[in-house]
């Protein structure tokens, strides 16, 4: 009789202890009725880390898709002739003074659309250019008909320059050697266009140790738009560039051919 109790006691307590386990394992389930639908929500203690779900790329995975577009570049400029020479035998105004002639550029917006993870894609994106002409002691001169250059050799100019402001966009195919934008190097080329926001002129006379300021706004036959064949070179944030307008600087209508070549630093944001 005590042998049958004893072994009943003992597949009760075994019985209990299952039971137990069963329940501490037994997921939380959550309903929820909507109208003939039955949605569940089940939580699994077992894993607590079944939960967690990482919807979106930390910024580490979102760098890796940048473009090479962001940032500041600046450089020299050179007036060249049709013939990519930066002699103009019978306009020898356009041959300009390239220690105080230089572009820079601030690009603000970039977008590169994936080809190949990130070693090959498409770039675009958005950016001002300043363009500035020193033309020596040579005054500009343009009406709605022409354009004329004056050489003044009554005067000693300390800054004598034009400038042009462009809203530009690049169209450019980009090569990555690492699978992180700002580890490697990397290679551009493509074409940037742009539109003229703005121009003028000014002139800083010395004399009598005095200095007579003139700044004139104008068009100054300057073509409305401009189109360059670009090119950049780099590792990580830092590179080299080189833009060659396709486009004439002036109405061709108006004076001889311009191609401005800009080539310099570049640093990426």
């Amino acid at each position: 009789m005590r042998t049958g109790l004893f072994i009943a006691f003992i597949f009760f307590v075994f019985g209990y202890s299952y039971s137990q386990t069963e329940k501490q394992e037994e997921p939380d389930t959550t309903r929820i009725q909507l109208k003939e639908k039955l949605i569940l929500i089940i939580k699994n203690h077992s894993d607590k880390d079944s939960d967690t779900i990482d919807a979106s790329p930390d910024e580490k995975e979102l760098k890796h898709f940048e473009a090479h577009w962001a940032g500041i570049e600046f450089g020299p400029t050179i007036l060249l002739n049709s013939g990519m020479g930066s002699n103009f035998p019978n306009n020898k105004y356009w041959e300009n003074d390239p220690g105080k002639s230089f572009s820079w550029n601030l690009n603000f917006a970039e977008y590169k659309f994936k080809i190949y993870k990130n070693y090959i894609g498409i770039t675009t994106g958005l950016g001002f250019n300043w363009t500035q002409i020193g033309l020596k002691n040579n005054l500009l001169y343009a009406n709605s008909d022409s354009l004329w250059v004056i050489k003044d050799t009554a005067n000693d100019y300390r800054k004598n320059k034009l400038r042009a402001i462009y809203l530009t966009a690049p169209l450019m195919v980009e090569f990555c050697s690492n699978g992180k934008s700002d580890k490697g190097f990397y290679l551009a080329a493509g074409v940037i266009g742009g539109v003229r926001i703005g121009s003028s002129t000014k002139q800083v006379i010395e004399e009598d140790k005095s200095k007579e300021k003139t700044k004139t706004r104008g068009v100054y036959g300057l073509n409305a738009f401009r189109l360059d064949a670009a090119v950049k070179f780099g590792y990580k944030d830092i590179g080299v560039f080189a833009n060659y307008s396709l486009l004439p600087l002036f109405d061709t209508d108006k004076t001889v051919g311009v191609y401005p070549l800009t080539f310099g630093l570049t640093v990426n944001f």
